[in-house]
């Protein structure tokens, strides 16, 4: 049975056979998680990245992970919080979903998150929290191949934010 994990640290050490980069519609590098991850992985991700050409929000593409201590890096574009008039409730949710599609297909088993549009695209944390626990909980009771699914936060408050979103969910390992 698929199991949630929730952890306060880096997702660019994070040992899993993905990690997902809150990433812009370039996918070539910016500030917060997607800067921290390109960092990381090394100038090889950008080049793989420049070959893909972006991405909508919403969608999802991988790459190879390079230096990072996982697998696959899996680039996802948020939405850019507008009041919730432009369906970003929704795009939201198809960030999770693209992207765990994306690692069933790859055969991943695991696979770390971080808090997708709650920084430079200013989306609400408490309702982004709210929104990916329920897309990931409803993917993972269909899933029959990924073991483990990992929140990373950041910051202690936005830690402390999805531990009450995930409070509730019979697949939360605390």
């Amino acid at each position: 049975m698929a199991k949630i994990v929730l952890i306060q640290g880096d997702i660019t050490r994070q040992k899993t056979d993905a990690i997902v980069n809150a990433a812009n519609t370039t996918l070539l590098g910016g500030g917060g998680v997607d800067g921290a991850i390109h960092r990381a992985a090394g100038s090889e991700l950008l080049e793989e990245c420049r070959v893909i050409g972006g991405c909508q929000p919403g969608e999802a593409r991988i790459t190879k992970g390079y230096r990072l201590p996982a697998q696959f890096v899996i680039h996802t574009v948020g939405p850019v919080w507008n009041g919730g008039k432009k369906d970003e409730d929704r795009i939201l949710a198809d960030c999770y979903k693209t992207s765990l599609k994306l690692a069933e297909i790859y055969d991943l088993r695991s696979v770390a998150f971080p808090s997708i549009s709650t920084g430079a695209y200013r989306f609400p944390i408490e309702r982004a929290a709210q929104i990916s626990v329920e897309t990931v909980s409803k993917f993972l009771d269909k899933s029959e191949k990924i073991d483990k699914v990992v929140f990373v936060c950041f910051s202690r408050e936005d830690y402390d934010i999805y531990h009450r979103a995930l409070s509730a969910c019979s697949l939360f390992c605390a």
